[in-house]
């Protein structure tokens, strides 16, 4: 059951990055990249001491984390 929520919330945060950032990945790629967010956006929250359990918390830490990703990756790609 973990690895559903992990790949729904993974999609919901690659969706909304990509709506916030602009661009179009497959389902696979918003996925990925909503998980890596999800990673990272909870560990420099974290850093930053920014910190709260539940969903709602790390989809917002996801988002930022996502969208940090795509902009690095574009700033390389250009």
């Amino acid at each position: 059951m973990d690895i559903i929520v992990l790949l729904l919330v993974g999609l919901l945060v690659g969706v909304l990055a990509q709506f916030f950032m602009g661009g179009g990945l497959g389902w696979i790629l918003s996925i990925v990249l909503g998980i890596a967010g999800c990673w990272f956006g909870g560990w420099l929250f974290g850093r930053l001491g920014i910190g709260s359990g539940g969903l709602l918390f790390r989809i917002v830490a996801g988002v930022v984390g996502a969208c940090l990703i795509l902009f690095v990756v574009r700033l390389i790609m250009n």
